[in-house]
């Protein structure tokens, strides 16, 4: 969109709102932890619950349209498997249900999302995330006394600090001997989301909306992006995402030419390619890329029917590091497929940056499964990557200022 159309628009406060706090709540809670007051559990559920009951009631306010229907029926159904599994096992488990809402609510704010709000969020939450990652690699120290994150996931989830350090980082943070590393800083880095998985989740995001956005960002927002996407991969030793960002950039050139239907092999194509590996190295346990890998192709194998109907819910917090199984697990069978679809087919595919975007979106999510799963649903990466689908799903090649301006609503609050 031209420039001055841009400045036209309206900045839509309250889809900024809930894009910026979905990336920053949890340092902000951090902050309020170690310097003012400490904090419990309950006060990081009921955080998440109140971005989501308020996007929820945004999109009440505005109308369920036609448009909403797809994730919208994704959201059902994912209630009903909900509803299903919790009956069979007489055990609640919303894990999964939780992480589909944050899928339907950022999804359907994108449609509604202008490009001046869209980009004001990603601009807004990458300087947020630069800033904190500049002060940690500079001065631990003080980064600590800003956060403090061991002390924080102490408290709101009770996760020890590491006994064999007391600079008050995430344990997972200080990673150990004989690990992948750059050597820039003598741990991996967490910034404002104060573990190292979702800082290295965000330079994904970085690369997915470079990927897909790119000829639509002006030159400060193209090298803040950058810039913070690279200073991430080389201070958190990131293996997924420094192969997926290398893959990225080839995939720029190539995407526009690989139709959009070709994504429902994605997540097939991965797996297979799992299991090849997994042939070559079966006993690998290490915490690397083929180890991980090699583990989740064994929990693939493990699992049974009564698995798969999920009749074995208890299993399912067992294994974060194994996305397909977790899901399945979690969800059943069902659950992965309905994923599965939604994540291959309902992206944009018009479009060179719809493939784009389509087709970067299916690795990230896809790759990431085979060696974690919690982190690719987390509100702190995964809303912004729904907000741009829906954005340029409804958004890309339009001239109006309004795009939602001649849609009658099915529904309205």
């Amino acid at each position: 969109m031209d420039d001055k159309l841009l400045e036209k628009e309206k900045i839509d406060w309250s889809i900024l709102a809930v894009g910026v706090l979905g990336v920053t709540y949890n340092a902000i809670l951090a902050f309020i932890n170690h310097n003012i007051m400490p904090l419990g559990p309950s006060i990081v559920v009921l955080s998440e619950i109140l971005i989501l009951t308020y996007s929820i009631g945004y999109i009440l306010y505005k109308g369920i349209y036609e448009e909403d229907l797809i994730p919208l029926g994704y959201l059902l159904a994912t209630i009903a498997l909900t509803v299903y599994v919790i009956v069979v096992n007489r055990s609640v488990y919303i894990d999964h249900l939780r992480n589909v809402m944050i899928i339907f609510s950022f999804t359907v704010l994108g449609r509604w999302c202008n490009e001046r709000t869209l980009k004001l969020v990603f601009r807004t939450c990458t300087l947020a995330v630069l800033i904190m990652l500049l002060i940690e690699i500079f001065s631990v120290k003080t980064y600590v006394s800003l956060v403090h994150p061991a002390e924080y996931f102490l408290n709101t989830r009770g996760v020890p600090p590491a006994t064999y350090s007391d600079l008050g980082l995430f344990r997972g943070a200080l990673g150990f001997p004989g690990r992948f590393s750059f050597g820039i800083i003598d741990h991996r880095s967490s910034s404002i989301f104060l573990e190292q998985v979702s800082n290295a989740n965000y330079a994904g995001v970085m690369t997915i909306y470079l990927v897909g956005f790119i000829n639509r960002l002006n030159v400060f927002d193209k090298l803040l992006c950058l810039s913070t996407a690279i200073l991430i991969l080389i201070t958190n030793d990131a293996r997924t995402m420094l192969i997926f960002s290398l893959l990225s950039i080839v995939g720029y050139f190539i995407y526009p030419f690989i139709p959009k239907v070709l994504d429902i092999f994605m997540m097939p194509g991965i797996v297979a390619v799992g299991f090849i590996i997994h042939s070559f190295r079966p006993d690998a346990h290490e915490d690397d890329f083929v180890g991980r890998i090699s583990g989740t192709v064994r929990n693939i194998i493990d699992m049974d029917l009564q698995a798969t109907l999920g009749l074995e819910l208890d299993k399912a917090t067992v294994y974060v590091d194994s996305g397909y199984v977790y899901i399945t697990y979690g969800a059943t069978i069902f659950g992965l497929i309905l994923f599965w679809l939604f994540i291959s087919l309902y992206p944009g595919g018009k479009t060179a940056n719809q493939k784009r975007l389509g087709h970067a979106v299916c690795l990230f999510m896809f790759l990431n499964l085979m060696i974690g799963a919690t982190s690719i649903f987390s509100m702190k990466t995964a809303g912004l990557v729904w907000l741009l689908i829906n954005f340029l799903k409804f958004n890309e090649g339009r001239q109006e200022i309004d795009p939602m301006s001649q849609q009658a609503p099915l529904k309205t609050a």
